[in-house]
């Protein structure tokens, strides 16, 4: 299928076990999104009566979803379905491709156009932590994963006989008078301080080195954190369609 080279539309959908996310790009500029509990190709057609420019699609996926999408969306642009075997405009050295969740290779992707030709920490804080290092040359190292503030919390209560869940905090204090107080320090301020303490042991392996922090927890630790840090909430949709372009140029 022949692309055009200019100003061009595309659609980015991201199946997550939960939810999936969708969006509409014009170039850089996210011009539409949405998110949704099933996606059905009824959507995706009143999505591209309303964006007709749409030329491109990617579909990025932790679940089995109905084949159909996918040929829905191949019978209209170009398409492709993000697996270990997609093409990444970065050089992937970990150890097992396979298994690397793709949340984190959209994220490597997004942090190299967001910091050419430098070294990146990306600090993706949802459901779990991740931590992943892109270096200048392009390398994607690997990185970390660990509990979520809201796995911490719940995992406080569920294999505890007293403990109560707590939930919707966004600040604690040092130290707690009370039960409450005191699980919301724990979580709140230690995780803080995990985050504080990657970012440091890897300023000093990986110098000069740019953090990038999203997820849907990120604006917990904008401000908070001693580094300075870049922020962004969709950073795996932008991963995405950095992914997108480079195969559309290929």
């Amino acid at each position: 299928m022949q692309l055009t080279t200019s100003i061009m539309q595309r659609l980015i959908i991201d199946i997550g076990n939960t939810f999936t996310k969708l969006a509409v790009f014009n170039n850089d500029n996210e011009l539409y999104a949405e998110r949704t509990t099933l996606l059905q190709t009824e959507i995706l057609q009143n999505l591209y009566n309303r964006f007709p420019k749409i030329e491109s699609s990617i579909i990025s996926s932790v679940r089995n979803y109905p084949h159909e999408l996918n040929t829905w969306l191949k019978t209209r642009f170009y398409h492709i379905t993000l697996n270990p075997q997609t093409p990444l405009p970065f050089y992937n050295k970990y150890a097992t491709p396979e298994t690397l969740g793709k949340d984190r290779v959209a994220a490597a992707a997004a942090a190299i156009k967001i910091f050419p030709g430098q070294n990146v920490l990306v600090v993706d804080a949802g459901t779990s932590i991740t931590y992943d290092l892109i270096t200048a040359r392009k390398e994607y190292l690997g990185g970390g994963i660990s509990p979520g503030i809201q796995m911490r919390f719940k995992a406080l209560h569920t294999f505890t006989d007293r403990l109560p869940l707590i939930e919707n905090v966004e600040a604690a204090p040092l130290t707690g008078i009370n039960t409450k107080d005191s699980i919301s320090s724990g979580v709140l301020n230690g995780v803080l301080y995990e985050v504080d303490g990657f970012i440091s042991s890897y300023s000093e392996q990986y110098k000069p080195l740019k953090i990038i922090i999203s997820g849907g927890d990120y604006k917990y630790f904008d401000k908070k954190l001693k580094n300075s840090i870049f922020a962004t909430p969709n950073i795996v949709m932008q991963g995405l369609m950095e992914i997108l372009k480079f195969n559309e140029d290929k």
